[in-house]
């Protein structure tokens, strides 16, 4: 699976505002509102499902990255939003570190192969020091989306 098919490009968010956890999972539940890929109605019901899933267990992963998710039977096609946070945001990671990169991600609960895709091809590219790198430096969308370009390209090396 590409980044490019996932990644909601309305919904990156190059400069976060949010500073805290669940606030971030908001801000990109909004910006995926917003691009008009999730209804106003359901940004609750994913923020409660992604938070209670965070309560378990974080996602924030090492080097500054979080991949917060969840599955839903409302989603027919895994979707992701991008954020990029210049404060850092405490996920409770492995490493104790802030996350600077988040990938929240919402997949289709009655298919769990394409959840599984999905978070092997940001996890793919977010083990990668270059993109992570480039991620965080990215300020505008444009940014992004080259990164995410080059990425499915396989123009970013470890």
């Amino acid at each position: 699976m590409k980044l490019r098919e996932l990644v909601v490009e309305k919904a990156i968010v190059p400069n976060l505002v949010a500073t805290k956890r669940d606030d971030a999972i908001k801000e990109l539940l909004g910006a995926l509102v917003a691009a008009g890929k999730v209804s106003e109605d359901m940004r609750d019901t994913f923020a409660k499902a992604i938070i209670a899933r965070e309560n378990k267990g974080s996602t924030g992963l090492n080097h500054g990255v979080a991949i917060p998710h969840t599955k839903s039977p409302t989603i027919k096609v895994p979707m992701a939003a991008i954020g990029v946070s210049r404060a850092g945001v405490d996920f409770n990671s492995l490493d104790k570190q802030p996350v600077y990169s988040i990938v929240l991600l919402l997949s289709p609960e009655e298919k769990p192969e394409l959840h599984l895709d999905a978070i092997q091809a940001v996890f793919s590219h977010l083990s990668k020091d270059q993109f992570r790198r480039f991620l965080r430096q990215a300020t505008t969308v444009q940014a992004v989306t080259t990164l995410l370009d080059e990425a499915d390209a396989g123009q970013v090396a470890r």
